[in-house]
């Protein structure tokens, strides 16, 4: 992929910036665009008149209302600016509100993605379920955590406290879209999130259902776009997930 391999790029670099606040982190900001750049170049090239929804350019309109592409160049920009290999780029395609196509690619990995509705979900040609554990005691679950200017830091700590009793491990690895794509390989048992944006689940959402995943909103229904927030992972463990994320705290 075009856009994986100019991020692989830009990601040798960025090691060589660490001196300055300031250039590195306009480097990052340079390498996003530009991988936006092509992935939207390539897309539209492959399918003249989709419609696009990006993490930089927001909604961009197209003659084909019934199609849609949903993108984020570079999930885990804080891991690409400290020279941690875990990000991504994330692109999938809505056919009438419906997610139809799905690709995660993690550059530094090689690691590649991809699921089609109702023709499963791979990584590279290796066929994906979501891992066969039924017991929270015995699960290793994903989250993201607020961080400065994001999120509810109140509420999150009060989910943090549940969970954290319930389970065997809790991971961040600093790109929701990976976090799909571990849980829809079976890597991680489950995941939780409160806010997140379209183009950080799409992708990872068709990846889960295509795996034989379960993904609700954290009120147990369907609008993880309106709503951003995401519980994921086999039916028991989501299930079990969204229970204790609703306790209060002891």
């Amino acid at each position: 992929m075009k856009a994986g391999r100019s991020l692989s790029r830009d990601f040798g670099e960025v090691q060589n910036l660490q001196v300055s606040l300031k250039g590195p982190g306009d480097y990052v900001s340079q390498a996003d665009r530009k991988a936006e750049e092509i992935i939207h170049s390539e897309l539209a090239r492959a399918r003249p008149g989709y419609a696009f929804l990006m993490e930089e350019r927001g909604a961009v309109p197209g003659e084909d209302d019934q199609h849609r592409w949903i993108v984020d160049p570079l999930d885990g920009t804080t891991n690409f600016l400290h020279g941690i290999p875990i990000f991504s780029i994330s692109i999938a395609l809505e056919r009438q509100g419906q997610l139809v196509a799905g690709v995660i690619y993690n550059p530094a990995m090689d690691e590649l993605y991809t699921a089609e509705r109702g023709g499963g979900a791979f990584l590279n040609d290796r066929r994906l379920r979501v891992s066969g554990r039924t017991k929270l005691s015995d699960a290793v679950i994903g989250t993201g955590v607020p961080h400065l200017g994001r999120g509810h830091h109140g509420n999150f700590l009060v989910e943090l406290r549940n969970v954290m009793g319930e389970v065997a491990g809790i991971r961040r690895l600093g790109s929701a879209a990976l976090d799909l794509a571990y849980v829809a390989a079976g890597r991680m048992d489950g995941f939780w999130e409160p806010a997140l944006s379209p183009w950080d689940i799409a992708a990872g959402l068709l990846l889960i259902r295509e795996a034989g995943g379960f993904c609700t909103d954290m009120d147990g229904g369907q609008e993880m776009f309106d709503k951003g927030s995401i519980v994921v992972g086999n039916e028991a463990i989501q299930k079990a997930l969204l229970k204790t994320l609703k306790k209060p705290l002891r």
